[in-house]
């Protein structure tokens, strides 16, 4: 597989548990149909539950056309803009494969992890009740929906304990005082 940016072969990699293509010349990465989500879980266990989905909230993105193809199937790809985030994405419509230049990765974890720390308990009781129906409805296995839920509520647990640190206090109090222990 060539690079569409430069035209170098792009050599083969395991990044993450996820096997991908890179350009060593100019670091641009080829992703196949659903390793961006793999990888991303790797890369911080905290954000499994959270899906940087392009196509999920079509208000908060633009989409350009983009004279570089797809290295898989050799056709336009399309750059998606994600928000406020000064993040593109070129994806591939035929194949489903992504395309990031250098340090873009990096980009779009720090964007997730940003958003998980400036998330409110009340976005976590609502994202604690999302993953809890997709225990029985969620296109994953019921063990990773498990994990994305029982994530999410340690999560809530642990902004409800930093935004009141007497009410975090409290509960180690009383866990010393227990009799049950």
């Amino acid at each position: 597989m060539n690079c569409t940016n430069c035209g170098k072969e792009m050599k083969k990699e395991v990044k993450n548990n996820v096997e991908i293509h890179e350009c060593l010349s100019c670091g641009l990465i080829w992703l196949g149909a659903g390793e961006f989500r793999k990888m991303k879980d790797a890369a911080d266990e905290d954000l499994n539950w959270m899906d940087f989905d392009i196509w999920k909230h079509e208000s908060e993105f633009r989409v350009m056309k983009k004279p570089r193809k797809c290295p898989k199937c050799l056709i336009d790809t399309v750059t998606i803009q994600y928000g406020n985030t000064n993040i593109e994405i070129e994806y591939c419509p035929e194949c489903k494969g992504i395309l990031l230049e250098k340090g873009e990765f990096k980009k779009i974890i720090d964007s997730l992890e940003m958003e998980l720390i400036n998330k409110s308990p009340s976005e976590y009781w609502k994202a604690s009740i999302e993953e809890a129906k997709e225990l029985f409805t969620g296109h994953e296995s019921f063990a990773s929906e498990w994990k994305d839920f029982t994530t999410v509520v340690r999560l809530m647990q642990d902004r409800i304990l930093t935004d009141n640190p007497k009410l975090e206090k409290l509960i180690v109090e009383l866990q010393v005082l227990n009799p049950f222990r």
